[in-house]
Order: C-alpha cells, then sequence, then structure tokens
C-alpha cells in the first residue's frame, strides 16, 4: 500500500504507480475511507493517511520468532483482506494433519467472536490472526484450552509494556474493563481422538471511532493505553512466540500451570456477577476457576461450576442503581 509511508501522494502519482486513471484512484480512496480508514485530501498535494500505517510483513514477523517457536511452525501467511482467519484456516484442515500454521489479515470481512457476535475489522490498524494447531488428545481434554490462550495474549502484551492488564471469564482481555482483545476457539475433530483448534485472537492496537463505530460495548485499543505507537509486526512475533509456548505447556499440563496467574488477572474475582444463559439470569459470586477452566459461583453459601458456551457474564448492578455495561 503506497500510502502507507505517510506521504502525500498525488491522484496521478498514485494512478501511475498502479496502472489505473484517476477517477479510479478516486473510487478506491473513497472505498478506503468507508472502510474506516483515515485519509486527509488536500488540493495541490494529494492524499494521505491521517497515521503512518506499519502493515503486516510475514517476512519480519518471522524475524521475531523465537528459534523453537519458529521450528514448530509450517507456514506463517499475511493477507490484504479475507472473510475471516478462523473461517480461512478451517477450510485447510484436512490439508493440515500436522497443524503449526498461522494466519494474519489487514482486514477482515466477516471477522467472528464468540456466540456468533461479529468481530469489528477495519483495516490496518488492528489485528487478526489465527493459529491452526493439531492435538493429539481429544477435544473433550481441552476444556480450558480458551483461559491458557488468555493468558498468552495478557503475557505478550506486558512483555510489550502494559501492566494493567486483566481477564474476563473465560477469555477477554480488558483495561479498565473495556475490551482490549478476545478470543475465539474452534475445534474440528473427534471428541476422544486427534483434533485441531484454530486459536482466533482480535486485537484493538489503534482504533479510530468511526471504524469502530459498529461496537456496543466499552472498548479501547493498545496505543492509547500506552500513549505511544506500536509495532505491529514484533507484537505479531511476540504473540505468536506465547501462544506456542502455552499451547505446548497446556498439552503436557492442563490448565494447571495457568491458574496461578488467572487468579492475579481476574477482573471479577470475589465479585457479584450475573451470568446470562440460553435459559435465564443467575446471580452470584465469582470464586475463580476449577482445574478444568469451569467458572466458580458461590450462591447461598453453595458453589456451582458453569462451562462457557452460551453463557455470558457482567457485573451486578449494586441494589437500586442500573446496570448499562453491555455483554461482552
Amino acid at each position: 500500500m503506497i500510502l502507507a509511508d505517510g506521504l502525500f501522494h498525488s491522484g496521478t502519482e498514485l494512478g501511475r504507480s498502479i496502472g489505473c486513471s484517476r477517477s479510479a484512484v478516486w473510487k478506491a480512496i473513497h472505498s478506503l475511507c468507508e472502510s474506516g480508514i483515515e485519509i486527509y485530501s488536500v488540493r495541490g498535494k494529494g492524499y494521505r493517511l491521517a497515521k503512518q500505517v506499519e502493515l503486516l510483513d510475514a517476512q519480519t514477523i518471522v524475524s521475531y520468532l523465537d528459534p523453537k517457536t519458529a521450528a514448530a511452525l509450517r507456514n506463517l501467511e499475511v493477507h490484504f483482506e479475507l472473510p475471516s482467519t478462523n473461517t480461512h484456516l478451517l477450510k485447510t484442515v484436512n490439508e493440515n494433519a500436522y497443524g503449526g500454521m498461522v494466519c494474519l489479515a489487514e482486514r477482515q470481512t466477516a471477522g467472528r467472536g464468540r456466540r456468533g457476535r461479529t468481530w469489528v475489522s477495519p483495516f490496518g490498524g488492528n489485528f487478526y490472526f489465527s493459529l491452526l494447531w493439531r492435538f493429539s488428545i481429544g477435544a473433550a481434554q481441552l476444556t480450558g484450552l480458551s483461559l491458557a490462550m488468555s493468558i498468552a495474549v495478557t503475557r505478550a502484551l506486558r512483555e510489550s509494556g502494559l501492566d494493567t492488564v486483566s481477564v474476563k471469564w473465560p477469555n477477554d482481555i480488558l483495561v479498565s474493563k473495556r475490551k482490549l482483545a478476545g478470543i475465539l476457539l474452534e475445534l474440528a475433530g473427534e471428541s476422544s481422538g486427534p483434533c485441531t483448534v484454530v486459536v482466533g485472537v482480535g486485537l484493538n492496537i489503534r482504533a479510530s471511532a468511526p471504524g469502530m463505530s459498529a461496537i456496543d460495548q466499552p472498548w479501547i485499543d493498545l496505543e492509547s493505553v500506552l500513549r505511544r505507537s506500536v509495532g505491529r509486526n514484533e507484537l505479531a512475533g511476540k504473540l505468536i512466540n506465547h501462544l506456542v509456548v502455552a499451547i505446548k505447556d497446556f498439552e503436557q499440563g492442563g490448565l494447571a500451570p495457568f491458574l496461578h496467574e488467572w487468579q492475579l488477572c481476574d477482573e471479577y474475582a470475589g465479585q457479584e456477577v450475573v451470568l446470562h444463559l440460553p435459559d435465564g439470569e443467575i446471580r452470584g459470586t465469582v470464586r475463580g476457576v476449577d482445574n478444568s477452566g469451569a467458572l466458580l459461583l458461590a450462591q447461598a453459601g453453595e458453589v456451582r461450576r458453569f462451562h462457557s458456551g452460551e453463557i455470558s457474564l457482567r457485573a451486578a448492578a449494586s441494589p437500586g442503581a442500573t446496570n448499562r455495561e453491555p455483554l461482552l
């Protein structure tokens, strides 16, 4: 993308570079603006991005990988646009018996979150990533994997300088109770035999209000918290390193190696919350999670266990107050 350098480029220059007319350039610029990219247009100067963009580059990302991580991966792809990075890798499950596939995209047109929600995916500022991994164990033994993946993401963020990150069961990443990142796991295979998991991560790095206008819940982006620019390729390398290490640790020890970190990061530990289930609501106090990743909820002296599935958690409103916190 020629405009990625943050400098002004005239319509004539752009047209010459990509082999099209100035009219076609104008239409392309208009399309980019509609997708959420902020572009300045100045008569006599041309077009310039509001902020310089570091485009994702496979070779640069690989340069940030630890040798053991690089050896564990079979392929790393970067796409300009995909409907969904998760969907893209799921289509290759039968072709990738050994796993170790990574896919990133600058933009998603049909990104997905938990419970069938749409993941808003504007171009170039955020992070849309999926990792395909092949497990020798069955899907039934992977309960708690999503929590382990959320801890891996928090580790990568801390390595990048973010100290205020927390987690919300089962796998949302928060800063000041606003959503910074989300994780979506999708499985293919038998419950008792070898299976394949695609770990999808959506992370807000540089998010503009116009590009995120469709989101109906509190959100935040990494650059706003750190108050500096973030190298997207370097962050991608760190995230892949931590996810691969966490997956290998999970294969060896399940969720147990991650429980202490989860307890330290749990945003709602000891707080009263409301669980929204398909058949109603349940109120109780969070008592952490068990070794399988199930949420422990205390009610009238009894502790009940809840697995993620179609469950959503939010803070309970205090008596007499109106709780306007959207479901995350």
